[in-house]
This record gives structure tokens, C-alpha cells and sequence, in this order.
């Protein structure tokens, strides 16, 4: 993977961002595992051994027979083959041996007489049928998600030496360059090197404020085809909500997340389309104008404003920094008695603290605000996992299980040559990843949540769901129909008012649209 430049020191003007994890000295704080504190020490990741291999047991060799030696020494040849790796022979083709073929090997070596059976599912393709010493199967893929969560469990029992052997093993056997199964273990055993000792290998928090980052995530709304269905679905939602407006009213859209100003392109141009498109459509962008913030929002603002102009309405871009969350007012905002107001909260609602995290709870507080402004239409799209208050071993699978859908999605609809879109993706994507696993409390910025939690969320800020019409789904299906690279992994539905978008049956974002 190329190396990535270094990256800029935040500035000091980002810090009044509502919502910003406080930055705690990782390398001096101890680290709470999940029985109490652990303090944080220098581990080594070399040289460890699995305490659970034969090759660890205390074994009186000189008191048995020669034929029992020869047996051992098999079964530690055979474990080693089971678990050492071999990157240019890794692959989905390899599986794991199970319980009752491990059976069935010790009962061969228990009896000379019968025939081995080989450890190697592809035993009979011509690179594994040559000798053992020059070629040794890979553990499966498989094995390493099991290893993941073995060491989970470690870290989270406080058993940080048994959680480092692990480990250690694991970056041994890493392949970042392979498919995306093995890249995505790659990322996720950096994670949980992180989380083990954060002082020597320190988790994303600032990070995830910094330009490259924003940069990497907005080339995964334009590349990733659930994300930018997500942003669609929204704006189908926004447009619906002006359609019985007066001709020629003014549209107001609140966002506090407008990164580089894509969804609004997309929602200008739908607009234009329309018979009755407003005269004029007001974007008001609750930003931080901090690490090179105002010069993003100055182009987007030149962009939009040029777009207009082509498509005949009026784009007006207005910024507002700094606002606290209990300052947000119709007034603060700018907004005037006779707008359609809508406010659109795509992929920023699990960034904002909630009360697992702050008793101000940032996050409903800020729900409660944007409900009392009296908007037409409220938009909300969240990537679909169960990553907030769920236990740190269950928080681990649940982002093996996304992110591996995700890297698989992401393979299926970049071409095969735009290699360097993919990895500027994938780091983005793997500090997501690595915030949500290595870090907690205000640190911890990732805290997705499912659907079912949004709506108990929104309800409870006085929000009702709008299901979104049928006319959503089927121009969303027939959209992603309609390009030359259709790949059937893909899929849209409609689930619980919510418009769903995801890979081989997992969704990966949900969309949906409240009063």
C-alpha cells in the first residue's frame, strides 16, 4: 500500500466544534479492558507462542516410545501447517479443518497403517500436491476472523498477554495488498493492536477531522453505490416535500455535514427536472471553519452558485460557525416564515456524543433543537450497524461483518484499474474502523447505530417517520439498474419506513425522511 504523506496539525480555531472528542494523552493514560484498569505497557509482538498448540505442552519424550515420538512430531508438522501462513497461497478457496477431520488425522497417525489425510482442502490442485517442505497451505480466512475475536475476548478479559501472542501471530500472517478479506483483516489486527497499547500504536481521533480524511470519505460517497443511493434517497425526500409548495417557493435545506457539496449537485440538477421547481433553493451549512474549512465551503458555494445559473434557480450558500447546539434557532439560521425548511442529517448523527458518552447528550439535544425549527421534511441516513453501546467483543464482530461487506461492495464497483481511489477509500474507511474499536468514551467518534435504535431515537425526540413512497425504491432500483457495470450483489428494499441499500444481503445504509 503507498505510503500516505504526512498529515497536517489540526488547528487550534477546530476545537469549538460541538460535538469533537476531547483528545486524552493515549500514551500516558492506562486502558481500561473491560475488567477494571490495565496499564499500558511496551508489548512485544514477536517471538510469542500459542499456549494451545502441542508444540507448548510439557512432554516427557524420553519416557515414550519411539513410535509415540514420531506421532507427536507428525501432529506438531500438521499444526504448523494448520496455522503458519503463506500469503501468495492465501485465498477464499482455503477452509478451515473441522472437529471431526482433526479427528479423523489423529486416528491416522494413531495407525501407521492408513494413509494421512491431508490437512489442505486443495490437496488436489497441482501447486499443493507437491512436497510439504516447499509449499504450506495458508490458514483459512476464516481462521483469522476467529483469531480476531479470540483476541477480542483477550483484550476485553484483560488478558493482554494472551491477547498479544494472538496478535502477534496474526501480523505475521498479514497480506494488506491481498483480496479484500485479507486487507480487511489487515486493518482490523492493526485496530486491535491500538486497543491493546494505544502509546505505541496510537488510534485515530483527530484524524478523522483532517482534510485527507474528508477527502477519502467523500471518494467513498462518489465510488460507493449504497452511500450515494443513501444521499439520493434523501434528496428524493427533500423534493418530495416542496412538490405541494407554491410554484416558485423557496426551499431552505439545513445540513451540518455538507463536506464537499456533492448531494446538493445531485439535489439541484433533480430539482431543475421537476415542473415545479423552486424559484430559489437556500443550502445553510453549519460547519467549522477550522483546518481549511472556509476554503472547502468557498468552492462549494462557486460550484453550486455556477449550477444554478445553468439549470435556471437561484442557489444561495450561506455558512454558520460556531453556532452551539442551543443556539440553533429559525433565527440563527437565517430562515424566513415562508420557506419549506428542511434539514438534512446524512451520515452525521453518529458522530454527535450521546448520553453513553456526555449527560448533555449532544446527540438528542441536537434533535430536540432541529425539531423545534418546524421543518417540512427531516432526512436521516446512517450506516447500518450496532456499533454504540454494544460490548467491546460484539462492537469487534459487528465491524468485521460491515466492513468485510463493504471492502467486498467496493471491489465489485471500482475498476479494476483505479487502484489508487481504492486505497485512498480504504484508509479512510480503516480510521473509521480503528476509532470505533481502539477507542472509547469522548474519543471514541464512530458510534453507529442500527435503524431500529434511529427511529426509538427520533420518536423520542418528537419526530414521526415518513415512509418513504414506493416511487423511492423503484427509481432508486431502477437507478442502480441502469449503469453499464450492474452487479447483482447490490440490493434496495424497503424496510420499517426506511429505504435500504446494501451487498449479498447485508444492508450497509439506511435511509429515511420525518416530520
Amino acid at each position: 500500500m503507498p505510503e500516505v504523506p504526512p498529515l497536517p496539525s489540526v488547528s487550534s480555531s477546530s476545537s469549538g466544534r460541538y460535538g469533537r472528542p476531547i483528545l486524552q494523552q493515549l500514551r500516558s493514560q492506562p486502558m481500561n479492558l473491560g475488567n477494571g484498569l490495565v496499564p499500558c505497557k511496551n508489548t512485544n509482538f514477536s517471538g510469542v507462542l500459542y499456549p494451545n498448540l502441542a508444540q507448548n505442552r510439557v512432554v516427557n519424550l524420553d519416557a515414550e516410545p519411539e513410535t509415540e515420538k514420531k506421532m507427536l512430531n507428525r501432529l506438531q508438522e500438521l499444526e504448523k501447517q494448520l496455522l503458519d501462513d503463506n500469503e501468495d497461497e492465501q485465498g477464499d478457496d482455503v477452509s478451515v479443518i473441522t472437529g471431526s477431520e482433526w479427528s479423523d488425522t489423529i486416528q491416522n497417525l494413531i495407525s501407521p497403517s492408513q494413509k494421512p489425510i491431508s490437512p489442505s482442502p486443495t490437496s488436489s490442485s497441482p501447486s499443493s500436491s507437491s512436497s510439504s517442505s516447499s509449499s504450506v497451505a495458508s490458514p483459512a480466512p476464516t481462521c483469522h476472523k476467529q483469531s480476531l475475536m479470540e483476541a477480542a475476548s483477550a483484550i476485553s478479559e484483560g488478558k493482554t498477554e494472551a491477547a498479544a501472542e494472538i496478535i502477534n501471530r496474526l501480523t505475521q500472517a498479514l497480506n494488506p495488498k491481498g483480496n479484500s478479506e485479507q486487507r480487511l483483516i489487515a486493518y482490523m489486527t492493526t485496530a486491535l493492536k491500538s486497543r491493546l497499547c494505544p502509546s505505541g500504536n496510537p488510534p485515530p481521533v483527530a484524524e478523522l477531522y483532517w482534510k485527507e480524511h474528508m477527502s477519502s470519505m467523500q471518494m467513498l460517497y462518489d465510488h460507493s453505490v449504497c452511500f450515494k443511493l443513501g444521499f439520493m434517497a434523501a434528496n428524493i425526500a427533500i423534493a418530495e416535500a416542496t412538490s405541494n409548495a407554491n410554484a416558485g417557493a423557496t426551499l431552505h435545506v439545513i445540513d451540518f455535514n455538507v463536506g464537499q457539496g456533492g448531494q446538493y449537485h445531485n439535489l439541484v440538477q433533480y430539482l431543475s427536472m421537476k415542473p415545479s421547481k423552486p424559484a430559489i433553493v437556500k443550502i445553510t451549512a453549519v460547519e467549522d471553519l477550522g483546518n481549511g474549512g472556509e476554503e472547502r465551503l468557498m468552492l462549494v458555494k462557486e460550484k453550486l452558485s455556477q449550477l444554478g445559473d445553468r439549470v435556471g434557480i437561484s442557489v444561495r450558500f450561506n455558512v454558520v460557525s460556531q453556532l452551539k447546539i442551543c443556539d440553533l434557532t429559525r433565527e440563527s439560521l437565517g430562515c424566513d416564515s415562508d420557506e419549506v425548511l428542511a434539514v438534512n442529517l446524512a451520515f452525521n448523527l453518529h458522530r454527535m456524543p450521546d448520553e453513553s458518552v456526555s449527560t448533555e447528550n449532544p446527540r438528542d439535544e441536537l434533535l430536540r433543537r432541529v425539531k423545534g425549527l418546524g421543518p417540512r421534511v427531516v432526512t436521516v441516513v446512517e450506516q447500518e450497524m450496532n456499533c454504540n453501546t454494544a460490548p467491546f467483543v460484539a462492537r469487534v464482530g459487528e465491524c468485521c461483518a460491515y466492513y468485510g461487506a463493504l471492502f467486498d461492495s467496493l471491489d465489485s464497483s471500482l475498476v479494476k484499474d483505479n487502484y489508487s481511489d481504492r486505497v485512498k477509500i480504504e484508509e479512510g474507511l480503516s480510521r473509521k474502523l480503528a476509532n470505533s474499536v481502539a477507542c472509547e468514551g469522548r474519543d471514541r467518534v464512530e458510534r453507529c447505530e442500527v435503524f431500529g435504535k434511529w427511529r426509538a431515537r427520533m420518536g423520542m425526540a418528537g419526530f414521526a417517520l415518513e415512509p418513504l413512497s414506493q416511487n423511492v425504491t423503484e427509481s432508486l432500483r431502477a437507478k442502480l439498474n441502469s449503469g453499464t457495470r450492474v452487479n447483482p450483489g447490490f440490493m434496495v428494499k424497503e424496510e420499517n419506513g426506511g429505504a435500504c441499500f446494501g451487498w449479498m444481503g447485508r444492508t450497509l445504509t439506511v435511509a429515511s425522511a420525518w416530520r
